[in-house]
């Protein structure tokens, strides 16, 4: 006797906005970040006065107000600490770019930062709060 073939569904798989579709423009607070990120690699600003880290990138520390800051290199590591699921497309033109899944990501060893980006990679129903994700 066989068994019965699987008739479950394939998850469905997160996609992407198209990469046209935002365009940045970096200043002097944010650029050593997007370098970085172009290099594929994550830095985090850190207060050369009072050591906090400080995300996003902004000229003065929320902390105690100076402007210093270093840039430290992360390893790309953190948790979903926030998530969710878009599935209607902003545009016709982007029916096929759905459902994407931003995702707010807590960064380990800088005292809370968090990153806002997009999960790849995964089915929608893995996406989870407190899931160990990896920046690529």
């Amino acid at each position: 006797m066989s068994a019965a073939p699987d008739t479950s569904p394939e998850p469905e798989a997160v996609r992407l906005p198209p990469e046209g579709l935002v365009s940045l423009t970096p200043d002097v607070f944010t650029e050593p970040f997007w370098l970085a990120a172009a290099e594929h690699r994550l830095v985090v600003p850190r207060c050369t006065t009072c050591a906090t880290f400080r995300m996003p990138p902004s000229a003065f520390c929320w902390k105690c107000r100076s402007q210093g800051v270093e840039w430290i290199e992360r390893p790309g590591t953190g948790t979903v600490y926030s998530f969710t699921v878009v599935r209607p497309p902003l545009m016709p033109d982007l029916a096929d770019t759905v459902p994407h899944v931003p995702a707010v990501v807590e960064l380990p060893d800088t005292d809370g930062c968090r990153l806002i980006g997009a999960m790849t990679d995964c089915a929608v129903s893995d996406v989870r709060i407190g899931l160990d994700v990896e920046l690529v």
